[in-house]
């Protein structure tokens, strides 16, 4: 079994995997003390619905594949306008640039702090 990603290390490789598929609009939010439903949300966008599905398959692929991680069943993915994936301590939204401005969740959750995402072109670990 592979060694367990700490909840901040894992909020980055999903954001990694997501600019694999060149989401837009990359956001980590810091929701430890803020939420007791998560650690870290993941918020991507996407421009249209097979755009959003690329990104969260990559996501779900990638981390089943090298680090051996399944999240719950994916909400969201048969319409593809938002597709939320549920790693417990990690909650990522890819979500359809409609949708993202409706729900507005990076105003909602203003009060969370951002993690930087680092620029890398290589692909994650």
């Amino acid at each position: 079994m592979p060694a367990e990603l700490e909840p901040r290390d894992l909020a980055l490789l999903c954001a990694r995997c997501a600019d694999l598929r060149k989401a837009e609009d990359l956001r980590i939010l810091d929701m430890r003390g803020l939420s007791s439903v998560t650690d870290f949300f993941v918020l991507a966008t996407g421009n249209n619905e097979p755009h959003v599905r690329a990104i969260w398959n990559e996501i779900a692929r990638r981390l089943k594949k090298d680090h051996g991680l399944g999240a719950r069943t994916p909400e969201g993915g048969r319409a593809n306008h938002w597709v939320v994936l549920d790693y417990y301590d990690v909650v990522v939204h890819v979500m359809h640039r409609d949708q993202r401005q409706q729900y507005d969740l990076d105003t909602l959750w203003n009060d969370a702090p951002q993690v930087p995402l680092p620029v890398t072109s290589e692909t994650p670990a």
